[in-house]
C-alpha cells in the first residue's frame, strides 16, 4: 500500500523538480561579500543581532564589535511612527498605518563609500478600536518586529552588491531613496 502510493506521488515530485530548475530557480546558496570582516554601527541590539546571523550564517564574513577591525563599516539609523490612516464618522481612529524606516550606508575601513546613504521605508496598516488599545499595542509591536526582520533582509540583498573595497566612481553603488520620481519610460 505504501509502495503503491510512493509510486503514484514520485511522479509528481520529480515534475515539480524538473518545472522548478526549468524556470531558473535555484536556493540562495552562500553570498560573496566584498568585505570579510564588518562593524555596525547606530544599530539596535535587535537588528544587530539578526543582521550578524544572516551575515555569519550564510557567508564567510563576520561582523565585528570594533570599527579599527573592520574591512567595512555600515552605518544604521531606523525611526519608527504611526500615521492615521483612516477615521470613522465621529472621528476616531479606525486604522493606523504603521511605518518603519532603516536609514544606512556603507564605507570601508579607509573612508572610501561602499554605497551612499539609502533608506528602506516600510509600512503595513493596523485596524484600531479603544476596547482593544493593550491589544493593538502588542500587535504594533509585532509588526515593527516583522518590519525590522524584513529590512534586514533587503539589507543583504543590497550588500550584496558591493563587488569591491576600492570602487571606482563608477562602481560606488548609488543611494536608494523610498517614494523616489521613477525615470521616464522610454519611449
Amino acid at each position: 500500500m505504501i509502495r503503491r502510493s510512493f509510486l503514484r506521488l514520485f511522479p509528481l515530485v520529480a515534475g515539480g523538480a524538473l518545472v522548478l530548475s526549468a524556470c531558473g530557480f535555484q536556493l540562495r546558496g552562500e553570498q560573496n561579500f566584498a568585505f570579510k570582516r564588518l562593524a555596525v554601527v547606530g544599530g539596535p541590539p535587535p537588528f544587530t543581532a539578526r543582521l550578524t546571523r544572516m551575515i555569519e550564517g550564510g557567508s564567510d564574513s563576520v561582523v565585528v564589535d570594533s570599527v579599527a577591525n573592520a574591512d567595512a563599516v555600515l552605518h544604521v539609523s531606523e525611526a519608527q511612527s504611526f500615521s492615521t490612516l483612516t477615521l470613522n464618522s465621529l472621528g476616531a481612529v479606525e486604522e493606523y498605518q504603521v511605518n518603519y524606516w532603516l536609514n544606512y550606508s556603507l564605507v570601508s575601513a579607509d573612508g572610501t563609500v561602499l554605497m551612499q546613504p539609502s533608506t528602506i521605508a516600510l509600512n503595513r496598516a493596523m485596524t484600531y478600536g479603544v476596547q482593544f488599545a493593550t491589544a493593538k499595542a502588542q500587535e504594533a509591536d509585532l509588526l515593527f518586529a516583522d518590519m525590522q526582520r524584513d529590512a534586514v533582509d533587503q539589507l543583504m540583498r543590497r550588500l550584496a552588491v558591493v563587488k569591491t573595497l576600492t570602487p571606482t566612481p563608477a562602481q560606488v553603488v548609488p543611494g536608494v531613496a523610498p517614494r523616489a520620481p521613477l525615470p521616464p519610460p522610454p519611449l
